[in-house]
């Protein structure tokens, strides 16, 4: 059976960990799914890993229905979330309706996620639930305001973290079914995850989020650079590389195809 919103809370209750990791098409989303991921986040980092854009800024809306849909064609058990990109949501709840809306109906996702816990965005939550949209809150570093806060830690003073602290509970009370915390204190996250009844799920945020997410590509070593919190547990990238240039030089020296 397919994973749920619901689901997801009642393993916070039971202390069973989430395990959550991103892909960006059919062919990656399939994989991960047979190995057994809860969530499968279609995020706008796939601007990227997948697209060659030095953020996650100039991705559309057009762009995460595409990589969307196709996600969910690969997909049989876990739960699919989709990030609302960039000025897609910002303007007004009726703005974030619209394009929440279009991603339910054009992927068949199951809930969509948006940055950041200021008062509008707790409104705009609010709108999107009453409307029967789940939604995935996010807070901490937002990589839709690289410009504005970097890739740095966020809410390491007491005045920022006690900021982050209010928007994850503005998030959980407007009605988000889980709260990602990225690159934050684990003290921070630790406090947020005691304080809201729905999971938080934690990337680069320490071990007392009630799950984890990673990026797919920096797992499994396909990425150049990998963020100080990520894990590598493969490096399919240079593997990858000597595969191929082993099948060019059996083309060149006429090995391949063999009689």
């Amino acid at each position: 059976m397919a994973v749920s919103v619901r689901q997801l809370g009642q393993w916070k209750g039971q202390g069973r960990a989430i395990a959550a990791v991103t892909a960006w098409d059919w062919l990656w989303a399939r994989l991960v799914d047979r190995a057994g991921a809860d969530v499968i986040l279609v995020g706008d980092s796939l601007g990227m890993v997948a697209l060659g854009h030095r953020t996650t800024l100039p991705l559309t809306l057009d762009d995460m229905v595409h990589h969307g849909a196709a996600v969910v064609r690969g997909v049989e058990n876990a739960l699919v979330v989709v990030d609302l990109p960039f000025l897609s949501y910002q303007e007004s709840p009726a703005q974030a309706l619209r394009s929440a809306g279009r991603i339910l109906k054009e992927t068949g996702a199951a809930a969509v996620k948006l940055e950041g816990g200021y008062p509008e965005m707790a409104e705009t939550v609010a709108r999107l639930v009453r409307a029967g949209i789940p939604v995935m809150g996010h807070v901490g570093l937002t990589p839709q305001a690289v410009h504005q806060v970097g890739y740095r830690q966020q809410g390491t003073t007491p005045e920022a973290g006690e900021k982050i602290y209010q928007e994850a509970i503005a998030l959980a009370a407007a009605g988000a079914f889980a709260v990602v915390l990225e690159h934050v204190p684990t003290e921070l996250a630790a406090r947020v995850t005691g304080a809201i009844a729905v999971p938080t799920i934690g990337i680069g945020a320490g071990a007392a989020c009630d799950g984890q997410v990673l990026v797919t590509a920096d797992l499994l070593g396909l990425t150049d650079q990998v963020p100080p919190f990520a894990k590598r547990y493969e490096s399919l990238g240079d593997r990858a590389i000597a595969a191929v240039g082993q099948y060019v030089e059996e083309v060149r020296s006429r090995q391949f195809p063999s009689p």
